[in-house]
């Protein structure tokens, strides 16, 4: 195991930056099916009556935790393992996120076995989100440190394919599960052992090419690393969670990712509720398909827009255009204009997507580049909130307005309100952002060092 080493991944002189990137792009595209689980959700709550609800079958609503908890684990384990990938090195750290998450797929499988909810919340909820949380961080780390000239770009090569995992994972999972299914299953158990094997043999491709620039190397030519802000001085983990810049960035990615992930997990009856007897189911899987391109591209081409923009005033767009995006949808469906819903929601999936890949770069600008994997893995608690609070906004707000005698159609209007409320909050957030005082810099003990040495 002495492979899995920090030490072991250092790159020889010479080395092309360009071979990294497929590296985290395999554990991105993995982990990334975490969006795709929606397609398990009809086949697990007819597990036991197979072609219809039965007696004993999971209703919806308790299926659906088990995304909210892969995401809040995802949270919590970027925070508690951020600083450990900092000295394990990216190929421990991503060899972890490829145990738990085949894993995780393993035990929920024999929880669907077993008709145990628990089990499934246990495998793919808490284990698999760990997975999640340490493959999420190790490679945007990693990528930061080979691409000072472009961290943007960077992280939005790496968090792009989180967004695709998706349209990888759906069908997939769908083949699967048509594959395996029969007179007496559904097919999932079966399926989930499929894609936690086939996922663990993918991400090992991840964890053995992935590698570390040498220290004191230069990655990219000295007049490219010029073009672009340079990093902060380095802020020790520790001492940044006690700055007001970290959590304003928390507020920032917090309702950035709240509007975007409660409309995404709703965007199917959405749009068919919305446009009654004008949008078919097949018209809305559409819409979800252009939703997750939207989602995907936005995280490479706003990324690497910050890189020659900035990411203050990138994400000064994100808030100031979200904004009047949501307030401008309940009127779109008001007006019948389904060309004009689409094409707000593609702009609004965009920015939700870029705002996961630009953050880190917005780290690397204010805290440097020497904790910034564990200080992104701590801010990742926000998306753990986000995930529990959209989803939760859009959907018992539209059950409160119909309770009241709203139709369907105009149930999300008060939410879109709300959503376009939040971003205002997160754009004044983003403007309050400052550098870093200096008295928050790390600074090296030699003496200290020596005498640890010596000892």
């Amino acid at each position: 195991m002495g492979f899995l080493d920090r030490e072991r991944c250092i790159a020889p002189p010479g080395y092309d930056r360009w071979r990294v990137p497929p590296a985290a792009l395999a554990i991105h595209l993995s982990i990334g099916q975490a969006y795709a689980f929606s397609v398990f959700n009809l086949p697990l709550s007819h597990a036991i009556g197979i072609t219809t609800e039965a007696p004993g079958d999971w209703k919806l609503s308790t299926i659906g935790w088990v995304f909210s908890t892969a995401i809040v684990f995802l949270g919590l384990s970027a925070f508690t393992f951020g600083r450990w990938l900092e000295d394990a090195g990216p190929r421990k750290a991503m060899f972890a996120s490829a145990t738990c998450f085949a894993t995780g797929f393993f035990v929920a499988a024999l929880g669907v076995q077993l008709h145990s909810i628990w089990l499934v919340y246990l495998g793919y909820g808490v284990i698999g989100g760990i997975g999640l949380g340490l493959g999420y961080i190790s490679p945007v780390s990693t990528l930061i440190k080979w691409f000072p000239d472009r961290p943007g770009m960077a992280t939005g090569l790496a968090i792009m394919g989180f967004g695709g995992g998706a349209m990888i994972g759906s069908p997939l999972a769908v083949a699967l599960m048509d594959h395996f299914k029969s007179a007496t299953s559904v097919g999932v158990v079966p399926t989930f052992v499929a894609m936690g094997a086939i996922y663990f043999v993918f991400m090992m491709f991840g964890v053995f090419t992935v590698r570390l620039p040498a220290p004191g190397s230069a990655p990219a030519p000295a007049a490219a690393v010029r073009s672009v802000r340079p990093p902060a001085p380095d802020v020790h983990v520790n001492r940044a969670i006690s700055t007001k810049q970290f959590w304003l960035l928390w507020v920032v990615l917090c309702f950035n990712v709240t509007a975007g992930i409660g409309v995404l997990g709703q965007a199917s009856p959405m749009i068919q509720e919305m446009f009654t007897g004008r949008i078919t189911p097949a018209a809305a899987a559409g819409f979800v398909g252009l939703l997750s391109l939207a989602n995907m591209a936005g995280r490479f081409l706003w990324s690497s827009t910050s890189d020659v923009i900035g990411r203050r005033l990138t994400y000064a767009i994100f808030f100031a255009l979200g904004a009047l995006l949501y307030s401008l949808v309940p009127a779109t469906g008001r007006a019948g204009s389904v060309v004009l819903f689409v094409a707000a929601y593609a702009v609004i999936m965009t920015m939700y997507g870029g705002g996961f890949a630009t953050i880190p770069a917005y780290l690397r600008d204010l805290f440097g580049v020497m904790h910034v994997g564990a200080i992104h893995g701590r801010l990742l608690t926000a998306w753990s909130v986000a995930g529990v609070a959209g989803p939760a906004l859009v959907n018992y707000i539209r059950e409160f307005e119909i309770a009241r005698g709203v139709p369907k159609a105009g149930a999300y209007s008060v939410t879109m309100y709300i959503m376009a409320g939040l971003l205002v909050i997160g754009f004044i957030a983003n403007w309050l952002v400052t550098p870093v005082d200096a008295r928050f810099r790390f600074e090296p003990d030699p003496a200290g060092a020596a005498a640890r040495m010596a000892a």
